[in-house]
């Protein structure tokens, strides 16, 4: 197909066409086929950057860099993609994305994704990083959904100085066993320190147990909240310490796969680029989790091309007149081992003077 046929296809969908269409995908085929069902997910959100002073890509937003330039924050231009992660053993897939501008808040762009997303079961976990601050969103998947949610709290929260108060008072810190040079608490019933729009009495808001962590070689501080009444301040500290394999996709993606190298204005090719990358990215990690892809699991795709030998199987065509078949060199042994003597001198004839065909 030209470029030109595949750009008058895509113009008959819409963008939003390709996002459902990786979503339905995964989640309705690909996962049950593999009977993947992840228990841990991780929602996040990352910026796919354009050209800043070409106005024509359509439905780009104007935000500004989290790459500071003289502690500044310069604008830029583009689009957001937020995407729920769900971990599977080692690894991990994309199982659901949504995609608007980039000036959309994390939380606006993700919210109907969190609210009705059916990778979300109940007894599932959902990790979130500060984007995702919202008392609403910890009492929606607990009550509603019956998923636990983890978060960090900002440092100017009520509830942060609260629990790290009570902890600096109290003075009953634990070793890390991972990091020597943090200690950390367990704070519990912090719910009534961080109270939602809708607050009505006790029971309207889920409750909140924290774990307080101290940085002891800069004497600071970092709190993770989670709807999970029953877990300890080590186990708090484990599971929010996933979050950042989310951060490694964003990497992957953008750095190797290149979803930001767009060859069009156009919304609907935008999407469809994105889509693309998406599919290449899942079934690479797909692949690492099959037996044969195992030797890849944690590897980029530089180091794969690079390590990844090729293995093409033979082909054999046989034709007869203007009637032609293609053949493995397997089936040609079966054609040969079954057919008449009269044939087998034929075929035999034919394979000496074609030589290897491949």
């Amino acid at each position: 197909m030209t470029e030109g046929s595949i750009r008058f296809l895509l113009g008959k969908y819409q963008p939003e066409d390709f996002i459902d269409g990786y979503n339905q995908s995964v989640q309705k085929y690909i996962m049950p086929e593999m009977d993947i069902q992840p228990c841990i997910h991780i929602l996040d959100c990352t910026d796919l950057e354009v050209n800043y002073r070409n106005r024509n890509y359509e439905g780009s937003g104007i935000g500004y860099s989290k790459r500071t330039v003289d502690g500044n924050k310069p604008p830029t231009r583009g689009y957001k993609l937020a995407t729920l992660r769900g971990i599977v053993g080692d690894s991990g897939i994309i199982e659901e994305v949504c995609f608007g501008p980039i000036n959309t808040h994390d939380l606006t762009l993700s919210r109907e994704m969190l609210m009705t997303s059916p990778m979300l079961k109940r007894g599932d976990i959902l990790i979130n990083d500060r984007g995702f601050i919202s008392r609403d969103l910890m009492n929606f998947p607990k009550t509603e959904r019956g998923v636990d949610t983890y978060v960090p709290l900002r440092s100017n929260m009520e509830s942060f100085e609260t629990a790290v108060g009570a902890e600096i008072s109290e003075n009953k810190w634990q070793e890390n066993p991972k990091y020597p040079d943090q200690r950390m608490a367990l704070v519990t019933d912090l719910g009534n320190y961080w109270r939602s729009n809708e607050y009505v009495s006790n029971t309207s808001d889920v409750p909140l147990n924290a774990c307080v962590i101290w940085h002891t070689e800069n004497d600071g501080y970092a709190v993770i909240v989670t709807t999970d009444m029953t877990q300890s301040a080590e186990s708090i500290i484990k599971t929010h310490s996933l979050r950042p394999e989310i951060e490694e996709d964003y990497r992957q993606i953008k750095d190797f796969w290149r979803t930001e190298d767009f060859k069009s204005t156009k919304l609907h090719v935008i999407a469809f680029h994105v889509v693309c990358v998406l599919f290449g990215y899942l079934f690479f990690q797909l692949y690492t989790m099959l037996p044969e892809g195992e030797q890849y699991a944690g590897k980029s795709l530089p180091v794969l091309l690079k390590r990844y030998s090729a293995k093409v199987q033979g082909h054999v065509v046989i034709y007869v007149d203007d009637m032609f078949g293609v053949f493995t060199l397997f089936e040609v042994l079966e054609l040969y081992a079954n057919a008449p003597t009269g044939v087998k001198d034929t075929l035999a004839r034919k394979i000496k003077s074609l030589g290897d065909c491949v």
